[in-house]
Protein backbone atom coordinates (compact mmCIF):
# COMPACT_ATOMS: atom_id res chain seq x y z
CA UNK A 1 0.00 0.00 0.00
CA UNK A 2 1.22 3.21 -0.92
CA UNK A 3 1.33 5.85 1.41
CA UNK A 4 0.25 10.05 0.97
CA UNK A 5 2.22 12.34 2.18
CA UNK A 6 0.86 13.63 5.79
CA UNK A 7 -1.69 12.72 8.09
CA UNK A 8 -4.66 11.24 8.28
CA UNK A 9 -7.89 13.24 9.27
CA UNK A 10 -7.17 12.81 13.07
CA UNK A 11 -3.75 13.42 13.18
CA UNK A 12 -2.99 9.93 14.13
CA UNK A 13 0.12 9.54 11.63
CA UNK A 14 0.51 8.23 7.51
CA UNK A 15 -2.15 7.21 5.23
CA UNK A 16 -2.26 4.91 2.61
CA UNK A 17 -4.23 5.49 -0.73
CA UNK A 18 -7.40 4.32 0.81
CA UNK A 19 -6.82 7.02 3.72
CA UNK A 20 -6.69 4.88 6.37
CA UNK A 21 -3.56 4.57 8.89
CA UNK A 22 -1.04 2.32 7.68
CA UNK A 23 -0.40 -0.71 10.12
CA UNK A 24 3.29 -2.17 9.99
CA UNK A 25 3.11 -5.50 9.84
CA UNK A 26 5.36 -6.17 13.18
CA UNK A 27 2.13 -4.16 14.93
CA UNK A 28 -0.65 -7.06 13.53
CA UNK A 29 1.69 -9.37 14.17
CA UNK A 30 1.76 -8.35 17.91
CA UNK A 31 -2.07 -8.31 17.85
CA UNK A 32 -2.54 -11.73 15.85
CA UNK A 33 -0.28 -12.94 19.06
CA UNK A 34 -2.63 -12.11 21.70
CA UNK A 35 -5.62 -13.20 19.86
CA UNK A 36 -3.69 -16.59 19.48
CA UNK A 37 -2.82 -16.41 23.28
CA UNK A 38 -6.24 -15.68 24.09
CA UNK A 39 -7.70 -18.68 22.25
CA UNK A 40 -8.89 -17.87 19.14
CA UNK A 41 -7.66 -17.99 15.44
CA UNK A 42 -6.43 -14.63 14.01
CA UNK A 43 -7.32 -16.41 10.32
CA UNK A 44 -10.83 -16.85 10.75
CA UNK A 45 -13.29 -14.91 8.90
CA UNK A 46 -14.68 -12.70 11.65
CA UNK A 47 -10.87 -12.00 12.38
CA UNK A 48 -9.01 -11.02 9.32
CA UNK A 49 -9.14 -7.57 9.07
CA UNK A 50 -9.13 -7.37 12.98
CA UNK A 51 -5.34 -6.35 13.58
CA UNK A 52 -5.61 -3.36 11.36
CA UNK A 53 -8.93 -2.21 12.77
CA UNK A 54 -7.74 -2.52 16.82
CA UNK A 55 -4.23 -1.06 16.00
CA UNK A 56 -6.16 1.93 13.88
CA UNK A 57 -7.85 2.01 16.92
CA UNK A 58 -5.57 2.33 19.46
CA UNK A 59 -3.64 5.21 17.33
CA UNK A 60 -6.60 6.84 18.09
CA UNK A 61 -6.95 6.23 21.60
CA UNK A 62 -3.47 7.87 22.27
CA UNK A 63 -3.34 10.39 19.58
CA UNK A 64 -2.17 12.76 22.91
CA UNK A 65 0.84 11.48 22.37
CA UNK A 66 0.92 13.73 19.09
CA UNK A 67 0.12 16.83 21.01
CA UNK A 68 0.62 19.71 23.24
CA UNK A 69 -2.35 20.41 25.44
CA UNK A 70 -0.69 23.89 26.20
CA UNK A 71 -1.10 24.91 22.90
CA UNK A 72 -4.55 25.74 23.45
CA UNK A 73 -3.91 27.61 26.25
CA UNK A 74 -1.69 29.98 23.96
CA UNK A 75 -4.75 32.02 22.69
CA UNK A 76 -5.65 34.34 25.59
CA UNK A 77 -8.15 36.92 26.03
CA UNK A 78 -7.34 40.48 28.06
CA UNK A 79 -10.99 42.39 27.18
CA UNK A 80 -12.84 40.52 30.26
CA UNK A 81 -15.09 43.61 31.15
CA UNK A 82 -13.32 43.61 34.82
CA UNK A 83 -14.68 39.73 35.06
CA UNK A 84 -12.41 38.65 38.15
CA UNK A 85 -14.53 35.44 39.47
CA UNK A 86 -14.50 31.53 38.96
CA UNK A 87 -14.81 30.45 35.42
CA UNK A 88 -15.73 26.76 35.67
CA UNK A 89 -16.20 24.12 33.44
CA UNK A 90 -18.49 21.26 34.14
CA UNK A 91 -19.52 17.95 33.00
CA UNK A 92 -16.88 17.28 30.77
CA UNK A 93 -17.09 13.32 29.17
CA UNK A 94 -13.60 12.14 28.56
CA UNK A 95 -12.04 8.43 27.50
CA UNK A 96 -8.56 7.50 28.87
CA UNK A 97 -7.17 3.98 29.10
CA UNK A 98 -5.42 2.65 32.38
CA UNK A 99 -2.08 2.08 32.38
CA UNK A 100 -1.93 -1.10 34.24
CA UNK A 101 -4.24 -2.99 32.05
CA UNK A 102 -5.33 -0.88 28.84
CA UNK A 103 -8.95 -0.97 29.87
CA UNK A 104 -11.39 2.20 29.40
CA UNK A 105 -11.41 4.86 31.92
CA UNK A 106 -14.81 6.62 31.09
CA UNK A 107 -16.19 9.76 33.17
CA UNK A 108 -16.29 13.31 33.49
CA UNK A 109 -14.18 16.70 34.99
CA UNK A 110 -14.82 19.96 36.31
CA UNK A 111 -12.41 22.33 35.22
CA UNK A 112 -12.16 25.24 37.29
CA UNK A 113 -9.74 28.54 37.70
CA UNK A 114 -9.94 32.25 38.99
CA UNK A 115 -8.35 34.06 36.28
CA UNK A 116 -5.43 37.23 36.79
CA UNK A 117 -5.88 39.39 33.82
CA UNK A 118 -7.06 37.26 31.13
CA UNK A 119 -9.42 34.20 29.92
CA UNK A 120 -9.08 31.87 27.26
CA UNK A 121 -11.79 30.60 25.21
CA UNK A 122 -13.96 28.08 27.65
CA UNK A 123 -13.44 24.99 24.79
CA UNK A 124 -9.97 24.90 25.28
CA UNK A 125 -10.53 23.54 28.95
CA UNK A 126 -12.03 20.82 27.42
CA UNK A 127 -8.89 19.85 24.68
CA UNK A 128 -6.68 19.80 27.62
CA UNK A 129 -8.32 17.42 29.19
CA UNK A 130 -8.81 15.67 26.16
CA UNK A 131 -4.93 16.36 25.35
CA UNK A 132 -4.01 14.15 28.49
CA UNK A 133 -7.04 11.80 28.68
CA UNK A 134 -5.83 10.54 24.88
CA UNK A 135 -3.00 8.75 26.43
CA UNK A 136 -2.20 5.74 28.83
CA UNK A 137 -3.21 7.32 32.24
CA UNK A 138 -3.98 7.09 36.04
CA UNK A 139 -6.68 9.13 36.77
CA UNK A 140 -4.45 10.99 40.15
CA UNK A 141 -1.82 11.89 37.29
CA UNK A 142 -4.51 13.26 34.48
CA UNK A 143 -6.27 15.50 37.26
CA UNK A 144 -3.12 16.49 38.46
CA UNK A 145 -1.50 17.55 34.80
CA UNK A 146 -4.62 19.11 33.74
CA UNK A 147 -4.54 21.28 36.52
CA UNK A 148 -0.98 22.11 36.47
CA UNK A 149 -1.28 22.67 32.50
CA UNK A 150 -3.90 25.71 33.05
CA UNK A 151 -1.66 26.87 35.99
CA UNK A 152 1.65 26.87 34.24
CA UNK A 153 0.10 28.71 31.47
CA UNK A 154 -2.70 30.92 32.04
CA UNK A 155 -1.20 31.83 35.80
CA UNK A 156 -4.16 32.59 37.09
CA UNK A 157 -5.20 33.08 40.72
CA UNK A 158 -6.15 29.29 41.58
CA UNK A 159 -7.53 26.11 39.70
CA UNK A 160 -9.41 23.91 40.85
CA UNK A 161 -10.13 20.05 38.40
CA UNK A 162 -12.30 17.45 40.00
CA UNK A 163 -12.58 14.02 37.87
CA UNK A 164 -14.99 11.16 38.38
CA UNK A 165 -14.65 8.24 36.44
CA UNK A 166 -15.39 4.38 35.95
CA UNK A 167 -12.42 2.17 35.33
CA UNK A 168 -13.27 -0.98 33.51
CA UNK A 169 -10.50 -2.86 35.02
CA UNK A 170 -12.28 -3.38 38.19
CA UNK A 171 -15.88 -3.06 36.59
CA UNK A 172 -15.17 -5.67 34.33
CA UNK A 173 -12.22 -8.08 35.59
CA UNK A 174 -10.41 -8.55 38.50
CA UNK A 175 -13.06 -7.67 41.69
CA UNK A 176 -15.47 -7.14 38.70
CA UNK A 177 -17.50 -4.61 40.93
CA UNK A 178 -19.68 -2.60 38.48
CA UNK A 179 -21.24 0.94 39.56
CA UNK A 180 -18.09 2.31 41.66
CA UNK A 181 -16.72 5.65 40.88
CA UNK A 182 -13.39 6.92 41.84
CA UNK A 183 -13.26 10.64 42.64
CA UNK A 184 -9.51 12.77 42.39
CA UNK A 185 -9.15 16.51 42.80
CA UNK A 186 -6.13 19.13 42.61
CA UNK A 187 -6.15 22.45 43.87
CA UNK A 188 -3.71 24.80 42.98
CA UNK A 189 -3.57 28.78 44.28
CA UNK A 190 -6.49 30.27 45.69
CA UNK A 191 -8.59 27.10 46.02
CA UNK A 192 -5.91 25.23 47.87
CA UNK A 193 -4.98 28.04 50.55
CA UNK A 194 -8.12 29.41 51.10
CA UNK A 195 -10.77 27.23 52.60
CA UNK A 196 -14.11 29.86 51.71
CA UNK A 197 -12.77 29.68 47.88
CA UNK A 198 -12.30 25.97 48.18
CA UNK A 199 -15.77 25.10 49.23
CA UNK A 200 -17.19 27.97 46.84
CA UNK A 201 -15.81 26.21 43.45
CA UNK A 202 -17.04 22.82 44.90
CA UNK A 203 -20.30 23.80 45.26
CA UNK A 204 -20.27 25.08 42.17
CA UNK A 205 -19.09 21.75 40.77
CA UNK A 206 -21.38 19.98 42.61
CA UNK A 207 -19.20 19.12 45.39
CA UNK A 208 -20.43 21.40 48.19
Amino acid sequence: MSSIDGPDEDGTGPVGADGKIIVPENVQEAIRTLIRWSGDDPAREGLLDTPRRVARAWKEYCQGYGEDPAVHLSRIFEEVGGYDEVVLLKDIPFQSHCEHHMAPIIGKAAIAYLPRDHVVGISKLARVLHGFARRLQIQERLTAEVAQCIWDNLKPHGVAVVIEANHACMTARGVRTPGVGMVTSRMMGTFLKDERSRKEVLSLMGYG
